[in-house]
């Protein structure tokens, strides 16, 4: 084998044949450490097609300075699984870039959690549910006690037969969480049932005479998802960017499944989203279409529905009221839009639903309970996903320039905050008074550009509403009068508007281009996606948006604005960084 060395951007590389350059040594840029967290230099060559290339398997943690620190865990490494890696594919990604070598203890915890992904599969042979593995694998859970009651039979000699271990039915979903958590992943291959027919297309062009088809992307998503007889092919989550259409690809998987279909959302304005966009693109009529929520109880072959009526009950000991929801029609697909929040009683529902398709849509996948776990056993794996900067790169999202503006904090909090407890202290940081005055030059910089003020509490939004003079948007405020500030927003009658966390999912305004963010949900990451997706649909001109975040500095807040940052980090994005004295 002939290798022979090169230069380039000031850093000494290895060419080992078949034209793949390897960064000396000395010059890689990551750190593999024994507790599978990974250290990443930012400031080496090669870091940022690291940095992309981890996201398949890690996900990112913190990034003190000029470092970035992932994680591996059982999760993410399952994940890469279900997306087509082995082990070996792994371990030549972290060599390829590891300035130093794989600890021992890291190389066997990845080939042992990887290795555990496809040991066992269930499977419907004739009318029985088989759990299939081998036999000592098999034979060491129908003892373990959790997992034992949930087999059909008491005799282990009635277990283990050619076929595997006999599965009640009634216990799909929650066998696969429980094998889960116990760090056997279930690669379910049981199949669907069809479900009630329904006679839906989508349109060559939409309602207002648009030609409308999907885009390659999209069609890529639903290919997936409806594959059959793949190995995840009719349950999966699909990810993409917020504005990059993850409604059409909900719209053309009911299309091509032509089957009742159960689409579950996060409010009343997504779920009157949902029915303007089925109406627009798809064959089906108004009375096909059933709406449950607020005062409406429609169950049609097309029904959406929001989590919040779901399950919603009169007082905690109650039953939840709306559940046979689940069970009104013979659904064929089941549609979870912003399935990252997905609540728990849906998700002990979803367990009793594992016969029906069902497909998660969201921006992000990040969970900040850690149920990522229950996501990933009873909805299914990441099936598609689309990295934001790409969508971007094709012009079918904006551009967006991430800045964060720190500020001192105001000399008449000072006192009360040293004095103060944790928790008072962030929400005084939060509501610094000085950001009045960032947020007036910050609408100066754009005027005249359609812009979201965004924030976490209500006194601090009322506040700033009053003093500019604009509308804000609360959870206090009855639907059909937000309605009605969305619209004139849309309509450019309403060029600034205040939002609180309830126009964080699904609210569509297109024309916005600037979203300041003056507080937010501690260090939620999935936020900060959702609140930068406000902005990201397509522009007219340059195609370019504006997101700024506007921090008390050398305060908790501080720390919670980069957590909250890590998501939109790893997709590529950089935060600009402003500093006011």
């Amino acid at each position: 084998m002939s290798w022979h060395r090169s230069f380039a951007n000031g850093k000494l590389y290895t060419d080992r044949g078949g034209g793949d350059l390897m960064l000396e040594p000395h010059s890689k840029p990551l750190i593999v450490q024994s507790d599978m967290t990974l250290l990443l230099n930012m400031k080496q060559a090669g870091a940022e097609e690291a940095a992309e290339k981890l996201l398949a398997l890690a996900e990112l943690v913190k990034r003190p300075g000029g470092w970035h620190t992932y994680r591996m865990t059982a999760m993410t490494l399952w994940q890469a699984c279900a997306s087509g890696m082995a082990a070996e594919d792994v371990m030549a990604l972290l060599k390829r870039y590891a300035a130093t070598s794989i600890p021992g203890y890291t190389e066997m915890s990845i080939r042992k959690w990887m290795g555990r992904y496809g040991k066992l599969h269930l499977e419907l042979v004739g009318d029985k549910l088989m759990l299939s593995g081998s036999a000592e694998l098999l034979t060491e859970l129908t003892h373990h006690p959790d997992i034992g009651p949930k087999l059909a039979s008491a005799e282990l000699a009635a277990y283990l037969n050619g076929e595997g271990v006999e599965i009640r039915q009634e216990e799909r979903g929650l066998l696969k969480q429980e094998l889960a958590r116990l760090g056997y992943p279930v690669i379910d291959q049981a199949g669907y049932h069809a479900g009630e027919a329904l006679t839906v297309q989508l349109r060559e062009e939409t309602l207002q005479g648009k030609p409308f088809g999907l885009r390659g992307y999209q069609q890529q998503a639903v290919d997936v998802f409806c594959a059959e007889g793949s190995v995840h092919g009719g349950s999966g989550v699909v990810v993409l960017p917020c504005g990059a259409g993850k409604t059409i690809v909900g719209l053309a998987a009911l299309a091509k499944l032509s089957s009742a279909t159960l689409i579950l959302t996060s409010s009343t304005t997504s779920v009157k989203q949902w029915k303007r966009e089925l109406l627009d693109k798809t064959t089906l009529q108004g009375e096909h279409i059933g709406e449950y929520a607020g005062g409406l109880k429609q169950v049609r072959p097309v029904t959406i529905a929001t989590y919040q009526i779901l399950t919603s009950r009169k007082a905690k000991s109650d039953a939840y009221q709306h559940m046979n929801l689940f069970s009104e029609r013979d659904w064929g697909l089941i549609i979870y839009d912003e399935v990252h929040l997905l609540p728990a009683p849906v998700f002990r529902m979803t367990a009793d639903l594992q016969a029906t398709r069902r497909l998660g849509l969201t921006a992000t996948l990040v969970r900040e309970d850690g149920c990522a776990e229950d996501v990933f056993s009873l909805i299914g794996p990441k099936q598609y996903e689309w990295l934001w900067k790409a969508v971007e790169a094709e012009g079918h999202i904006a551009s967006v320039h991430c800045t964060e503006i720190r500020i001192p904090l105001d000399e008449a909090v000072r006192k009360r905050y040293a004095d103060a407890a944790p928790r008072s202290q962030l929400r005084l940081a939060a509501e610094n008074p000085s950001k009045a005055d960032v947020i007036t030059e910050l609408l100066k910089r754009h005027e005249g550009v359609p812009t979201l003020i965004i924030g976490q509490y209500l006194d601090q939004l009322h506040s700033v509403a009053q003093a500019l003079a604009i509308p804000v948007i609360t959870g206090e405020l009855e639907q059909d009068k937000r309605q009605l500030l969305y619209d004139r927003f849309r309509s450019g009658e309403i060029p600034v508007l205040a939002v609180s966390k309830v126009a964080n999912f699904a609210v569509d305004l297109p024309d916005a281009a600037v979203a300041i963010q003056i507080s937010g949900s501690y260090g939620s990451r999935q936020e900060e996606a959702q609140r930068i997706g406000r902005i990201l649909r397509p522009k007219q001109g340059r195609n370019e948006a504006w997101f700024y975040t506007v921090v008390s500095d050398g305060t908790k807040e501080l720390d919670f604005a980069l957590r909250r940052q890590l998501f939109m980090v790893e997709q590529g994005y950089r935060y600009a960084l402003e500093s006011r004295e």
